[in-house]
């Protein structure tokens, strides 16, 4: 039996096969420790690794001195958040996050205040774009650091994060982004935006699962999480595994180079998808600013069916979800649609869509047909039911 398309590349990707060549000689001839400075396995480990570093920094606009490496997206979110606010001065512990940030940001969030920090969130419009007036509006004199993601991970919307780093970096405070979702697919300029603090996940990118990034703005003091022996700039102690990052630095750049080609390619794709759906599915919604998103997104609303529903019917034939991969499981509404006012009908009708670098034209045509034909024998279900 044909495996289902895989259309849920917000999830994860799968590893490109030129990273894993890339790979392939760290985990069996230049197997050393990169933090042996020794001998020639250890200086042959930490040219990989630093090569990695240099190719990472140029996707964002960074330099290499500010890449720190961890174990993903999600240590990369707590170190900055947490180790960032540990740093905080006695009168500007008042911090400020978005409404619509992926759980491990959240989180985080939420144990601080629970642990003292004053928070203000604030929310979306209804077409998931947080307004950087809205940022303005929330700062106050004791405010210490900002937290806004580049680009959602449901709905894929980009966030106007040069407009917020330019209001947080005239008032003095931090601004952290979360770039798992939008590195690698749109362009990021770490400097242009005025960003102090940027998260990065190699498995969103093609890369391998198990290594992320944190860039640390030259300057920028931070309290570690993972004390031991001193690695990454004493951030980050435990040796880096030279496998890994040279994949993470093989992903970027391929995504430097083929990005804006991807990116008109999956467009048009998306607009196929988008348009064939809402001919066969009468007041289908797109959630989110059509145009201001991840190229290959579409985050869609289905009237009258539940997701879960609608995705287990199609489970032989197409791989989608209901949203964020950490909460797909959940029966709740997402909070990030309810952020941006669907009610827990629509919410909980709601499919996410993530395109990818071996998405074809075929696919999504197939697309299209298993989709729209599970939402028609759904439909006609709830019909014969009621």
């Amino acid at each position: 039996m044909p495996r289902p398309i895989y259309l849920d590349h917000h999830a994860t990707t799968p590893l490109d096969p030129r990273v894993f060549e890339a790979m392939r000689p760290y985990f069996l001839e230049a197997f050393g420790n990169p933090h042996s400075a020794d001998h020639a396995y250890g200086w042959e480990a930490e040219a990989g690794v630093e090569a990695a570093r240099r190719s990472i920094a140029r996707l964002i606009g960074a330099t290499a001195g500010e890449i720190v490496f961890t174990s993903g997206a999600t240590e990369a979110n707590n170190l900055a958040l947490r180790g960032a606010a540990a740093r905080l001065p006695a009168g500007r512990r008042h911090l400020v996050a978005s409404m619509i940030e992926h759980p491990c940001v959240a989180a985080v969030v939420d144990r601080l205040e629970a642990e003292g920090f004053p928070v203000t969130r604030v929310g979306p419009g209804a077409d998931g774009i947080v307004p950087a007036a809205a940022i303005a509006a929330a700062l106050r004199p004791e405010t210490g650091l900002v937290t806004v993601m580049a680009a959602n991970h449901e709905i894929g919307t980009l966030q106007p994060i040069a407009a917020i780093g330019a209001l947080t970096r005239a008032r003095g405070v931090l601004f952290h982004s979360d770039a798992a979702q939008a590195a690698g697919k749109v362009p990021l300029d770490v400097v242009a935006a005025q960003v102090d603090l940027m998260s990065l996940s190699a498995h969103k990118m093609y890369g391998p699962k198990g290594i992320g990034a944190l860039y640390v703005r030259r300057g920028v003091a931070l309290e570690p999480l993972i004390l031991g022996g001193g690695q990454e700039r004493g951030l980050r102690s435990g040796t880096v595994p030279a496998p890994l990052a040279v994949g993470f630095g093989a992903a970027a750049g391929i995504a430097l180079d083929e990005m804006a080609g991807e990116a008109l390619r999956l467009t048009a794709l998306r607009e196929r998808l988008r348009a064939g759906l809402a001919a066969r599915i009468a007041g289908l919604r797109v959630n989110g600013d059509l145009e201001r998103r991840l190229p290959g997104n579409l985050d869609l609303a289905l009237p009258g069916i539940a997701a879960i529903d609608l995705i287990h019917r199609m489970k032989d034939r197409l791989a989608v979800s209901a949203g964020s991969a950490c909460a797909s499981a959940s029966l709740e509404p997402s909070p990030v649609l309810s952020a941006i006012g669907l009610d827990d009908a629509a919410a909980l009708g709601s499919i996410r869509i993530g395109l990818g670098r071996g998405t074809t034209e075929a696919d999504i045509d197939a697309a299209i047909e298993a989709i729209a034909e599970a939402w028609s024998a759904l439909t006609r279900l709830a019909c014969a039911v009621a």
